[in-house]
């Protein structure tokens, strides 16, 4: 059998791991500069918990895991001979993947109430699952890094996460745009142009503007009952450029201003900060996921089309689907597999960022190779990352290694560095050899 994995998964090479272990602690480093806390959930969820908090398109995403066991013998009989996928899923399965991290943060919040501290701050660095239709930027398997506050609906939080996303881009050298929007203010639009009942086919038609284009929008929006000429003038209002415009389109929508407010106070905290990036605010943001409720932010990266590298906002009821009430949220989330391929693209890696090891010692027969093997354990206890060659075969094929394998320094050992302690190492990028002694080799390697 010819081995594979499933469409939307990857492989990772160590120097592609080294990689992603940069970006990772990028974004570490940041999240606990800003103070957050780091937290772990499951990697499956009860599907209960993750249903219906997504819309019907999040919904259909949603990798869903058998029952245990014989899952047939308790499936709904009517559902399996009417083909009806839909009704037969609660009877066979009854976990899923996690499709993001925000809705079990939500049900862990809920869970831990009286174990945390609020305002509280976590940041959680794992793996999400979506049935998702695989293409470049777009897997269904990935790591997301987010960031959230819950028990405060201060904006200040707001303004510090633009920060924090502003931060990360510019130490990764990703030259972003930052957008900007309220999720009041599209009901607002909703409801200026009587149409606030279609407010989430609205939404989710809106998500799609930089995909499939304006008429493409309007007519996804008119085949969920939504008047045309409504759908038209919502396309007309989203090219507002201000705040202020934006106020005057909707001002019947007491919803709409209290959203222009939100976004102005948000405006009083970042503006007091110079930021790397671009922010902007962005009228036809949508961000089609039900529970968000206030200030919505998106970052597009400049340089390469990918689609969004980053996103979140406001939620201000998620945790009271699952019974903590009066809870307020905020958080946002870095698209990891998207930040990893743009910053391969623009070349953005370090140089030497797949360098994990030091010093590869080689030998010239069994006594040097004692030699070397007690060598590399002397200066592994000491912190210096060295390897040593598994064989004192011919010295030529122990550089191939040492060559292919990138490693910045080699020692040769053999009779005369046995007798005299004194150890010939080379530079491998220059073809420098120095005399040094084990104790000059771990100052010059513990001191880097």
């Amino acid at each position: 059998m010819k081995p594979g994995i499933p469409k939307g998964t990857r492989d990772f090479l160590p120097e592609q791991v080294a990689k992603r272990e940069y970006i990772f602690s990028v974004i570490k480093r940041a999240f606990q500069t800003y103070g957050y806390v780091p937290i772990e959930t499951p990697v499956m969820e009860n599907l209960k918990t993750l249903t219906g908090k997504y819309g019907d398109e999040g919904d259909k995403l949603l990798f869903k895991i058998l029952n245990n066991g014989d899952f047939l013998a308790k499936a709904d009989k009517q559902a399996l001979e009417d083909g009806n996928s839909s009704g037969l899923i609660s009877s066979i399965a009854d976990r899923g993947l996690r499709y993001d991290l925000t809705v079990p943060f939500a049900r862990f919040v809920t869970m831990h109430q009286n174990d945390l501290s609020f305002p509280f701050k976590r940041y959680q660095i794992q793996q999400v699952w979506r049935a998702d239709r695989p293409q470049k930027g777009r897997y269904r398997e990935f790591y997301q890094c987010d960031a959230d506050v819950v028990g405060s609906d201060s904006l200040h939080y707001e303004a510090e996460l633009v920060q924090l996303f502003d931060q990360v881009y510019a130490t990764l050298g990703i030259k972003v745009s930052i957008k900007i929007n309220n999720r009041k203010v599209l009901y607002g639009i909703a409801e200026s142009q009587g149409i606030a009942d279609q407010f989430m086919a609205m939404t989710i038609a809106m998500d799609k503007l930089d995909k499939i284009g304006r008429e493409k929008v309007i007519e996804e929006m008119t085949k969920n009952h939504i008047p045309e000429a409504a759908a038209h003038q919502v396309m007309d209002i989203l090219s507002c450029k201000d705040l202020d415009e934006m106020q005057e389109k909707i001002a019947s929508s007491s919803i709409g201003v209290a959203g222009i407010e939100e976004l102005r106070t948000f405006h009083r905290f970042i503006d007091t900060s110079e930021l790397s990036n671009e922010l902007s605010f962005d009228p036809s943001l949508a961000r089609g996921l039900n529970y968000y409720t206030g200030c919505i932010f998106e970052v597009a990266a400049k340089d390469v089309a990918i689609g969004s590298i980053g996103g979140g906002g406001r939620y201000d009821d998620l945790t009271s689907v699952f019974g903590l009430k009066g809870v307020s949220g905020v958080g946002i989330s870095f698209g990891f597999a998207r930040i990893y391929d743009v910053m391969e693209e623009l070349k953005l890696f370090p140089e030497d960022i797949s360098r994990t090891l030091d010093i590869l010692i080689l030998s010239f027969d069994i006594d040097s190779h004692g030699y070397g093997f007690r060598l590399m354990t002397q200066l592994r206890k000491a912190g210096v990352s060295a390897d040593l060659y598994p064989k004192p075969i011919k010295m030529q094929k122990q550089m191939k290694y040492a060559n292919n394998i990138k490693v910045p320094y080699t020692i040769v050992i053999g009779s005369e560095e046995m007798t005299s302690g004194v150890l010939s190492l080379k530079d491998m990028n220059s073809g420098e050899q120095n005399k040094v002694t084990v104790n000059q080799l771990i100052e010059k390697f513990t001191n880097i």
